[in-house]
């Protein structure tokens, strides 16, 4: 296998995505849903990808204030709705993990073997990702009905330390 699409990433081009086997890298890629991510949690991210090695790419739509290295990039994409999701869902791959609250984003990954974790520290699998995206759905019914009025909970300890876990458990089953 070769890591030349992976090397492409990280030095900034934009290749298109891999077909064939070959050219898939060998190390899983960490997809960061970038535009809506709690800002204590790019750190989080970018401690575990010095630590372990692993390649880590924010993507979204504003140029995020972090430090490029030889294993985290900063993707910008074009402004609008679901561009970031869009260039996520086209590049990511079987075996990679994807970090988003984002849950059509994981309905679309989560079939091609892509892990998915939210910002929460919950992990979605096929089976979780469609109850989710159940419960999207309803809510947003319900918001647009007036009858829900209210947003998630804010971020804060527990919630980051749920996330540091489920992120370590990956880590650990994946690189």
């Amino acid at each position: 296998m070769s890591d030349l699409w992976l090397d492409d990433l990280l030095n900034g081009s934009t290749p298109s995505p891999p077909t064939a086997p070959q050219d898939l890298p060998e190390t899983p890629v960490v997809w960061v849903d970038a535009d809506a991510m709690p800002r204590q949690l790019r750190d989080v991210v970018l401690r575990a990808a010095d630590r372990v090695g692993v390649p880590v790419l924010f993507v979204a739509n504003i140029r995020l204030p972090i430090q490029d290295s030889t294993l985290v990039r900063s993707i910008q994409v074009a402004a609008g709705p679901d561009v970031a999701d869009d260039y996520i869902a086209d590049h990511a791959r079987s075996g990679d993990l994807v970090i988003s609250q984002d849950i059509p984003l994981a309905a679309r990954v989560v079939p091609m073997g892509v892990h998915v974790l939210q910002t929460s520290g919950r992990e979605l699998d096929e089976a979780s990702v469609q109850e989710a995206l159940a419960v999207r759905d309803l809510s947003e019914s319900l918001r647009e009905a007036g009858q829900v009025t209210g947003g998630p909970a804010p971020f804060g300890p527990k919630q980051k330390q749920r996330f540091s876990n489920a992120l370590d458990r990956w880590l650990t089953r994946s690189v």
